[in-house]
């Protein structure tokens, strides 16, 4: 790990060599007793995961360290899909939790500001501290942040569920739109107190598409999702903050919006063009990804080399570009697969 390289990075400044992360390969028991050599399980003490995970993160020489620490409080007003079992042990499987509004209208009519709970912006802002402090305990070196997840769509699909929410939207996506905007006035006080903790790198995540593209027409994000942004990333900037955003999908359509907002880097999975985004941000702007996970899971070794070559060819050039498998690497990943992915991410990874 380094956080000379990671820092150099994000303040685009060329580090001699690539730097990297990864999403989820520390849960990936038979990976990391593969590296490390630690006889760790699903089931083994926490002490002892922790301790193999710092180690895994040392030998695969992580850089920076992708993290959302700001809880958001919304009360009842919550709906869950439920999650399938990904994670090894199925440790990350949930219920759904039904959609607290029986119609559309009922959503339509709701108010956010009036209805979800008010923030403790103090609380907030301790959170945000606690958190990037305890991330830093963590990972002593390598470059560590807070931030939030639930930044306006996310937060919309937490309150609705996707279900609810489409069908809103789609009835009616002007008053859908106003439903949005008052959101964002709620929202924004987390990341006014965001703005106020004492944290210099902020993680903004918001799965603003899906993974053909937007669900709403274009121009419905550009009157109602990105001039909230531009409130709650000003706050961020004028607070001296790094700002990175991430969403799932292919947000390649809204690269340029998301840039204008005032947004220091990008965080992709595959299917958004990272050509693009080195092409027209690559000197000024951090950005992070995209090698393909479904080619480690059933790739060959030399589909699994054309993938991390594809990538330091984009990435290379750029002065913060790290390297990361842009979705994630799942507990089940061939270990042989992992490792050779590793190896080549080495062997290319000087400058």
């Amino acid at each position: 790990m380094s956080f000379e390289d990671g820092w150099a990075a994000i303040n685009l400044e060329m580090p001699k060599r690539v730097p990297r992360t990864e999403y989820s390969a520390e849960m990936h028991w038979d990976l990391m007793k593969a590296v490390t050599g630690a006889d760790v399980t699903v089931d083994s003490g926490e002490e002892a995961k922790a301790r193999a995970q710092e180690a895994f993160y040392r030998a695969w020489n992580y850089d920076f360290f992708w993290s959302t620490g700001v809880k958001v409080d919304f009360g009842r007003w919550h709906t869950d899909m439920g999650h399938a079992e990904y994670a090894a042990g199925g440790v990350d499987f949930r219920e759904p939790v039904r959609c607290p509004f029986g119609t559309p209208e009922e959503a339509l009519a709701f108010d956010p500001v009036h209805s979800l709970p008010e923030p403790d912006t103090r609380r907030v802002r301790g959170q945000a501290e606690e958190s990037y402090q305890a991330n830093c305990r963590a990972h002593g070196d390598g470059v560590n942040m807070t931030g939030i997840y639930h930044t306006c769509i996310s937060g919309l699909i937490e309150i609705f569920g996707w279900d609810m929410l489409l069908t809103a939207a789609g009835l009616d996506p002007e008053a859908f739109g106003r439903v949005a905007d008052r959101y964002g006035e709620w929202i924004g006080r987390y990341f006014a107190a965001l703005a106020e903790a004492d944290v210099p790198v902020v993680m903004v995540h918001d799965d603003i598409v899906w993974t053909a593209g937007a669900f709403m027409r274009p121009g419905w994000y550009r009157e109602y999702v990105f001039p909230n942004y531009r409130r709650f990333f000003g706050a961020l900037a004028e607070s001296g903050k790094k700002i990175m955003f991430t969403s799932d999908g292919n947000y390649t359509e809204f690269v340029d919006d998301i840039a204008a907002c005032g947004v220091d880097g990008f965080v992709m999975e595959p299917t958004t063009d990272m050509g693009y985004i080195a092409e027209e941000y690559g000197r000024t702007h951090v950005f992070v990804g995209n090698a393909d996970t479904r080619i480690l899971l059933s790739g060959t070794r030399e589909e699994i080399r054309a993938e991390v070559e594809r990538c330091m060819a984009i990435g290379k050039p750029c002065p913060g570009y790290f390297m990361a498998v842009g979705n994630h690497i799942p507990p089940n990943t061939p270990v042989e697969n992992a490792i050779y992915y590793n190896e080549v991410y080495e062997e290319l990874s000087r400058r």
